[in-house]
């Protein structure tokens, strides 16, 4: 699907417990009771990277939302995809899959065994790394346009 080469998709969603749940069903109740917040949203995706020098990214669909259904069928679909790497199919050899909690993984290992597992690495050093300064660079964007970024 061309979205997942070099593209974001943004999936909104909220919690269930917010007091705005009952009111939002689709994208036009998200605009209609907050109004600015997917604008905000996909700018915010589309530059947050720009600080570390890496270029703004693109979105799939021209930038256009889609709806509850689009969104469902796109977790369904992961959902598919963490199944099968559970179930080690057609999961690459040099990906570990060891885990333990999912039910049925054919890679579950007990809690002992894991901490056998973590206990046969080797220790980490006790010095700290020093952190490159240009980590710590700090930008700040403001909004000058009222029509969306990407549009």
């Amino acid at each position: 699907k061309q979205w997942y080469q070099r593209r974001v998709a943004i999936t909104a969603g909220i919690d269930r417990k917010d007091p705005l749940a009952d009111s939002m069903n689709n994208i036009a109740d998200v605009r209609k009771l907050m109004p600015g917040l997917l604008e905000a949203t996909r700018d915010w995706f589309r530059i947050y990277k720009v600080p570390t020098g890496k270029p703004m990214n693109d979105f799939g669909f021209s930038g256009e939302w889609k709806d509850c259904d689009f969104a469902n069928n796109v977790i369904k679909e992961t959902n598919e995809f963490w199944r099968k790497l559970t179930l080690n199919k057609g999961v690459a050899e040099d990906v570990s899959i060891t885990n333990t909690t999912v039910q049925g993984s054919c890679c579950k290992i007990t809690a002992d065994e894991a901490t056998q597992l973590l206990n046969k690495q080797p220790q980490l050093g006790t010095t700290i790394p020093e952190v490159s300064s240009s980590t710590q660079d700090q930008c700040f964007v403001t909004r000058t346009v009222s029509e969306p970024v990407c549009a």
